[in-house]
């Protein structure tokens, strides 16, 4: 039976969204795909708040930030993975340049690794670099940053826009641009990347509306869309890519809960396999919601929601064959895990819920065994 390596970052010290600190560091555990059984593998320790993690495209190593309160700034840290055993081990860290870093991902050709700061701390609190690029060795240890970007402006929630918030960072598909989704300024931003020296430069940007606060996108696996969820307002925004251009245009907006409430907000986006499916994750609602993707036109559609398996569903990820969907629980430190029907974009409960003190974020192996 096929088995998936995945990872799980977490909140291992005080942080104002997270209620009660229960996690360790970065845990590791290795997942049947049948039956949904987990063996947990061992946690390295001594990193942080390991709240976002990402494995590289080669499987040989893995990025996490390290996202402290007070902090003026982060660190981004590489480990070598032992694929067998599942053990990281330690190769380098970077400061992030600005303060509360929120995401990090590395290009197409693995030569490069970027990071996205929230930046909570006010403005004139230097470096306050909205996002930032780092070489990487051949074995994945990050050298210093060559590229960072600030950006500005403000939104019209005074509550959560009262500064720029830069919460995701993605390379195009074809390397050549670099995007993030800035949620105090709702926009996505548009930097052309340099691949030889990892130099950016503004390109273009993309409106959200007013008060939505873009948090999370993710290209379509095959097809010239991506789609954006949008935080403050729990809407999901389908749009047109122009990867020629590097532009992008809305194609639709829908609601990823019926009814939102006071305390809803959205957080994690993934496409299943085939790029049939899309799902959303619903905080304070405490549900995935699922859309059907129009093959044509590239518009996800909703199709309904299903519940979590716990409370505040930050993050989640598919494993590498597209069958399984790991969602992390942050407020009652388990995972929960949901096998995909592809003929409807149903969600089945798998297995049992694996317990990981406050889990924030899902990285899988791309090698399954």
């Amino acid at each position: 039976m096929p088995s998936a390596l995945f990872y799980v970052g977490c909140c291992n010290r005080p942080l104002g969204y997270v209620k009660n600190v229960a996690g360790k560091g970065i845990s590791a555990y290795r997942l049947d795909l049948e039956s949904g059984a987990a063996e947990a593998l061992g946690i390295t320790e001594g990193i942080d708040n390991p709240t976002f993690l990402e494995v590289a495209r080669d499987g040989r190593s893995l990025s996490a930030i390290s996202e402290v309160a007070g902090w003026n700034e982060g660190d981004i840290a590489a480990y070598a993975i032992d694929y067998n055993s599942g053990a990281l081990t330690y190769l380098s860290k970077q400061p992030t340049r600005g303060d509360g870093p929120a995401h990090n991902s590395h290009d197409g050709t693995g030569r490069f690794a970027a990071i996205a700061n929230y930046s909570g701390l006010p403005a004139e609190a230097r470096p306050n670099q909205s996002i930032a690029i780092y070489p990487r060795d051949e074995d994945g240890t990050l050298r210093p940053p060559v590229a960072e970007i600030r950006h500005h402006g403000t939104g019209p929630d005074a509550g959560r826009q009262e500064r720029p918030h830069a919460h995701c960072v993605r390379w195009t598909p074809d390397n050549r641009f670099v995007v993030v989704a800035d949620l105090g300024i709702d926009r996505l931003l548009v930097y052309r990347f340099d691949e030889t020296t990892g130099s950016l430069t503004p390109h273009g940007e993309t409106l959200m509306p007013p008060g939505s606060g873009p948090r999370h996108f993710r290209f379509h696996p095959s097809l010239p869309f991506a789609y954006c969820v949008n935080e403050l307002t729990c809407i999901l925004a389908s749009l047109a890519f122009d990867a020629e251009a590097g532009t992008f245009d809305i194609l639709a907006i829908e609601s990823t809960i019926l009814q939102p409430g006071e305390g809803d907000s959205g957080s994690a986006i993934d496409i299943a396999a085939g790029g049939k499916h899309l799902y959303v994750g619903n905080r304070g609602h405490d549900s995935i919601a699922g859309f059907a993707i129009d093959q044509g036109t590239g518009i996800a559609r909703f199709i309904g929601t299903t519940p979590c398996g716990g409370r505040v569903p930050r993050d989640f990820a598919f494993d590498p064959s597209g069958q399984v969907l790991v969602v992390a629980n942050q407020e009652s430190d388990v995972l929960s895990l949901f096998r995909y029907q592809p003929d409807t974009g149903a969600l089945a409960p798998l297995g049992q819920p694996i317990p990981s003190g406050s889990p924030t974020a899902i990285a899988f192996h791309p090698t399954l065994r």
